[in-house]
């Protein structure tokens, strides 16, 4: 049985290898980050195209996801006026992203990283995140 307790920079190229392959299917060129647990960036791909503002917001959407223990859009919800959670975005210097495109990643119910993905719509970025994940537990023993 396979142990994993942390991602390294061969599991971090495989998500993003996994994104990136996804995000060229769709048509979208993505910014595509990979924090470890504690959400410290283990690597970053910017597709030719990618926006250059994407950059910053793909870190952060894998920072929130791998040290808050959660995907990125359910903060959207928690976060809008009236919501137990409003206001939480400006957290952190502003790095705590509640739009989809973070989110964690898990093996035998452990957060061991997080992914992050900007440049398309939230819906596209989290499908691209997804395929990176997917990817990465496909080359798993």
């Amino acid at each position: 049985m396979l142990t994993i307790t942390r991602l390294d920079q061969q599991d971090a190229r495989r998500l993003i290898e996994g994104a990136e392959a996804h995000s060229r299917q769709i048509g979208v060129p993505m910014c595509i980050a990979v924090t470890d647990e504690s959400g410290h960036l283990l690597a970053f791909s910017r597709m030719d195209g990618g926006k250059i503002t994407s950059a910053t917001i793909a870190i952060d959407k894998a920072f929130t996801a791998a040290a808050a223990r959660k995907p990125t859009h359910e903060y959207g919800t928690a976060s809008q006026p009236g919501a137990p959670a409003w206001g939480i975005s400006s957290a952190l210097g502003g790095r705590l992203m509640v739009v989809a495109g973070g989110l964690p990643v898990e093996h035998d119910g452990q957060v061991i990283g997080g992914i992050g993905v900007s440049s398309g719509s939230p819906s596209q970025d989290q499908s691209v995140a997804q395929a990176g994940i997917d990817h990465w537990r496909s080359t798993q023993g």
